[in-house]
């Protein structure tokens, strides 16, 4: 038997459904670190980074167990969308936590900038802030748009993205570099601001 450490996540993936608990010992040191440091890079709070990690883990031993997990990409990419998902389904539960009562007559809520969503200008701002950075993007060269869309949207280190390309770490951390070089000089060019 191949020695646990030197198999691929994938095959680690189907020895762990096949019954070797040690196979999910493995998958779980090769990316503990990582995806514990996502986690709590966004929510900036231990205690809520270990809540989340461990709910994470729960939930994609559960998948897995079920027979419900699909090779269709990197396993570690699926953890950190499975954690992502975690990370927002937590934000939105502090938010409805926090939500103050019409009851109270002393709190004006119609008054209150905090408590309010975004307004109609707000939302115009910002749609049109996204429409002009997807056309930026597309303006770009082929193998600089690839590697952006990688990196921040499908959250790929840069590793990553030079196997999933087939070129070196140097050369994926140029293309980006030259990327947003190129989005920078497109947006000054078309006077486009890309900030509210």
């Amino acid at each position: 038997m191949q020695k646990l450490t030197n198999l691929t996540d994938e095959q680690l993936v189907r020895a762990y459904v096949d019954g070797n608990n040690a196979a999910f010992d493995t998958l779980l040191r090769r990316h503990q670190s990582k995806l514990f440091s996502y986690i709590l890079r966004i929510v900036k709070n231990r205690d809520i980074a270990d809540d989340i990690f461990q709910e994470t883990f729960v939930k994609i031993i559960m998948t897995l167990k079920q027979g419900r997990y699909a090779e269709s990409g990197k396993f570690g990419a699926w953890l950190t969308r499975i954690a992502h998902n975690l990370i927002i389904d937590h934000f939105r539960q502090e938010k409805s936590e926090n939500s103050i009562s019409t009851d109270d007559e002393d709190v004006n809520l119609l008054n209150r900038r905090d408590l309010c969503d975004e307004n109609i200008e707000d939302l115009m701002v910002n749609d049109q802030i996204r429409t002009d950075v997807r056309r930026i993007i597309e303006a770009l060269p082929d193998a600089q748009r690839e590697v952006l869309m990688m990196r921040y949207y499908s959250d790929m280190s840069f590793k990553e993205i030079a196997d999933a390309t087939g070129v070196s770490i140097n050369t994926a951390l140029g293309r980006m570099r030259y990327a947003i070089m190129n989005m920078r000089r497109i947006a000054e060019e078309n006077n486009i601001v890309l900030s509210a």
